[in-house]
């Protein structure tokens, strides 16, 4: 299965080459490195590891440590577990996608202090973790989700098939990196092509007039990469979005993870996807 996998990315790889000028080789090379990273195998941590330099150091650190030990049965060794890239690495990474997203829309709900939140399938451990640091958020995810953890409610569904009892309940929702997997499969949902429109408008109906829909999807120009998720062009969002709501700003993340907050979305921008193969397209929205 898994041959079968890099032989069809190969494949899919030759196919963009040839037939799509707006992938470069060094956004091509990042996507195959991603893949790989999907299967388990972290090509540029193994060329790291793998350098006599780390090995040298590893094992000279580790003499010295033996040789100012001695005798000492404080602690005796265990078993070795190196760790060869991290003496290289920054202090953390402040870039990509859902950094930036998830730090940003939640500074946003906390300017605003609406009544009540609900998010659609956001990441858990990074924007909804910051909106439950400072106010209650009700989550809803069509994964089951079993911990307890105060200021945030969990609710399962299907947001492809709206609740009676959902309608018209907030002023104020969010869905961020997660429309673009509704219907493909991946979190056990069933498939289904039109997942991301259904999701859409049961958003739209749950939230109130005038609401606020804070809301991000991957944005390049327009495929599924399956079963991974879609990837949307802006011009084919805001025809989705003006039909129910006002456009109160636009930010996005760049193919190198850097963060653009409210730029100004000209016939240019829309038309180059903000001259990304793979960002991240951040919609502040009002519900007319």
């Amino acid at each position: 299965m898994r041959f079968q996998y890099c032989t069809g990315f190969f494949e899919y790889l030759c196919h963009e080459i040839i037939h799509n000028s707006a992938f470069t080789l060094k956004s091509i090379l990042k996507r195959f490195y991603k893949r790989l990273l999907y299967l388990g195998f972290d090509a540029k941590r193994f060329i790291e590891v793998m350098s006599p330099k780390k090995t040298s150091w590893y094992e000279r650190d580790l003499q010295i440590l033996q040789q100012q030990k001695g005798n000492d049965q404080t602690f005796s060794f265990g078993t070795p577990f190196p760790i060869l890239t991290d003496k290289d690495d920054q202090g953390g990474v402040m870039k990509g996608h859902y950094f930036h997203q998830d730090l940003f829309i939640a500074r946003k709900i906390h300017e605003a202090a609406p009544q009540k939140h609900v998010d659609i399938g956001s990441r858990t451990d990074g924007f909804i973790a910051h909106v439950a640091s400072f106010r209650t958020i009700e989550l809803l995810d069509i994964r089951p989700i079993e911990s307890n953890v105060k200021n945030i409610t969990f609710r399962q569904a299907n947001l492809m098939e709206l609740p009676d009892d959902l309608i018209n309940s907030t002023d104020s929702i969010s869905s961020l990196h997660a429309i673009e997997h509704f219907g493909l499969g991946r979190y056990g949902d069933p498939i289904d092509y039109w997942g991301y429109k259904k999701a859409l408008k049961n958003i739209t109906a749950i939230l109130k007039q005038g609401g606020t829909f804070y809301f991000s999807v991957p944005i390049g120009p327009q495929r599924i990469e399956f079963n991974a998720h879609r990837v949307f062009s802006i011009d084919y969002l805001m025809q989705l979005l003006n039909a129910d709501y006002s456009i109160i700003s636009f930010s996005y993340v760049d193919e190198e993870g850097d963060f653009y907050e409210d730029i100004i979305l000209d016939d240019a921008m829309i038309a180059s996807n903000c001259n990304c193969t793979y960002g991240c397209g951040i919609f502040i929205l009002r519900k007319r």
